[in-house]
């Protein structure tokens, strides 16, 4: 493998908004043929380094330099909506300024590269969370990048979906950098860590497997916070010194000078440690009082072989059901969940006095051209206040600077956050949860798990993450695969 740097950043410093920075003096080089994770807070500056890379944004200074102009393709977090309407031909023919007369086989190999069979004709839109995700990749790679960019690749797949993933990145020869939360998934294929700082905006660089510089990481902070308590020790040592010889005349009062002289060196030699990213507060969701039937199942659509067969069913949900639903990808659990809240297809009722929370995979139930602001209020229930609502939002570490953003300038981890404190203030009587750890630091899921299991209402849920549903309480499994 060639120990050529393909891609470096030199200082770069980037801020979105005047003294509002993101990166700061960003530093660091990556050689052709390397696999790096970048590590950090939700909305620390990961999707922005990719976004300088491909050159949608510009350092505002210092430079980001790609070697022989290697080219770059991006597999991003969720497809477009513009590009819902688009037949996956049509979406791959859009990586082309000259669409190739080859591109049927093309796009063949490379669908079949992600473990992907899709009839071309298939609306992008009408895929499910998991073969979206393939197609994401599977558009990157049509491109032959020499630099591969992949921004949260697991999210809605399935375990076979991130075996193969995996299995075809440990053979993909060339530079690959990935962000993403799933600490198992980033351990087993990458040999470093890029760790942004979100109090420094600093980048530093790590080489090791995740876990080993998880692990670096978390002894470096406690040498710091060490190294700092003796150096206090001494200063407060000296500072008594000082003001008690300042006191003294002649000879006493110069070493007063010199001790004080030190103190200020050893104050400077202090290490800035850096902190702990911050975790979203403990939540509740309240339960909207509400007794009896909440919703009725008779029918449910699934799909096999690409085409929908409906399945006879009876299951009826009352305060406290809690149904986990379950299947490979492209089945149709996350489109059983969004025609239930539409309530636009038979066999399928929820009661007319029962609020929905909805938290969708794909966000679709935000207003992206809305204000932070505006997106929450529009949610609230009841007589809950501004002063409320705000502290709620806070607890999702959605702080004042934010709220008067666009929604759609959000990180998507941040538009996670969002969802749920929409569903806090909402005080739903059915929680329809699709893929809710998707985009969400795994610093917040044992406070969102405790959350969803003290819920009080009616519950369903789909989620890949095996080691989250684990820890959900739940009284039932609906496995489409099996009706």
């Amino acid at each position: 493998m060639s120990e050529e740097v393909v891609l470096r950043f030199n200082e770069v410093d980037f801020e979105y908004q005047h003294k509002k920075p993101i990166l700061h003096e960003a530093s660091f080089s990556i050689r052709r043929g390397a696999k790096f994770t970048l590590m950090g807070q939700n909305g620390a500056g990961k999707s922005t380094i990719f976004k300088l890379i491909t050159g949608e944004l510009k350092a505002a200074k210092g430079r980001v330099s790609i070697t022989d102009n290697a080219s770059v393709g991006t597999a991003k977090q969720t497809v477009d909506r513009a590009d819902h309407s688009l037949s996956v031909e049509q979406y791959f023919e859009r990586a082309f300024t000259e669409v190739p007369g080859n591109i049927k086989s093309r796009i063949s190999k490379v669908m079949d590269a992600v473990n992907l069979d899709l009839p071309l004709d298939r609306l992008v839109g009408d895929l499910s969370g998991g073969q979206q995700a393939r197609l994401l990749l599977a558009y990157a790679l049509i491109q032959d990048p020499d630099i591969l960019l992949l921004d949260e690749p697991t999210n809605n797949l399935d375990q076979e979906g991130i075996g193969h993933l995996i299995a075809f990145l440990l053979n993909y020869p060339k530079t690959v950098l990935v962000i993403s939360h799933d600490a198992d998934f980033l351990n087993l294929f990458t040999e470093g860590v890029i760790y942004l700082n979100n109090f420094t905006h600093e980048t530093e660089m790590y080489v090791g497997d995740y876990y080993s510089v998880v692990e670096e990481i978390a002894a470096r902070v406690e040498r710091e916070e060490k190294l700092n308590a003796q150096l206090e020790k001494s200063i407060r040592d000296r500072k008594e010194k000082v003001n008690f010889f300042a006191n003294k005349g002649g000879k006493m009062r110069q070493l007063a000078k010199k001790l004080k002289e030190e103190t200020e060196e050893m104050e400077e030699n202090k290490v800035d440690v850096r902190k702990e990213d911050r975790t979203i507060r403990e939540f509740e969701i309240p339960a909207q009082e509400i007794y009896g039937e909440i919703f009725k199942l008779s029918r449910v659509k699934v799909i096999k072989d690409h085409e929908p067969v409906f399945k006879e069913i009876d299951k009826t949900l009352t305060r406290r059901s809690r149904i986990l639903i379950i299947g490979p990808n492209g089945i149709g659990k996350s489109t059983l969940l969004r025609t239930l809240v539409a309530q636009k297809e038979e066999g399928m009722k929820i009661m007319p006095e029962v609020r929905v929370g909805y938290y969708s995979q794909d966000f679709s139930t935000l207003d992206f051209n809305q204000t932070v602001f505006d997106c929450l209020k529009s949610v609230m229930f009841d007589e809950a206040d501004e002063q409320t609502m705000r502290s709620v939002a806070a607890g999702f570490l959605i702080h004042g600077e934010l709220m008067g953003h666009a929604v759609g300038a959000l990180s998507e981890g941040q538009k996670g956050l969002l969802s749920f404190a929409r569903l806090v203030l909402m005080k739903p009587g059915l929680l329809i949860l699709d893929e809710p750890t998707n985009h969400i630091n795994f610093r917040h899921l044992p406070v969102i798990i405790e959350a969803i299991n003290n819920y009080d209402g009616a519950l369903m849920m789909v989620s890949h993450m095996p080691e989250f549903v684990a820890k959900i309480k739940f009284d039932e499994e609906l496995d489409l695969s099996k009706l």
